[in-house]
């Protein structure tokens, strides 16, 4: 299975430096076109998707979750960060498969 990523021409450098060589980066409000010829592909186990490009497609990425296992999405961010309302869906991937809650602490440096 093959890595995949949907993302911004900025954030696709990194991940060309990264080695990766299956990448989407849409044109002007055609990511809905993109996203159905990416999900077609049956040799992909894995997209990362940014967290504005996955807004944009909310509706069919929350179809496509209900409906596939396979392949994870997982939503990254791009150049400006992580969104605020950010939900880590490979958390709750985790938990439903294995039965507890992963979360991350921050410890305080004193």
């Amino acid at each position: 299975m093959k890595l995949a990523v949907f993302c911004d021409k900025d954030t696709a450098v990194g991940f060309r430096l990264a080695g990766l060589t299956d990448i989407y980066i849409p044109k002007e409000n055609k990511e809905k076109d993109l996203w159905f010829e990416l999900t077609d592909r049956d040799d992909i186990g894995i997209i990362f998707i940014t967290e504005k490009i996955a807004e944009s497609i909310d509706k069919y990425l929350k179809d496509f979750r209900i409906r596939n296992n396979v392949p994870i999405v997982v939503e990254i961010p791009d150049k400006h960060g992580r969104k605020e309302d950010h939900v880590d869906f490979v958390s709750h991937l985790i938990k439903k498969a294995v039965g507890i809650e992963v979360s991350k602490n921050r410890r305080n440096k004193n």
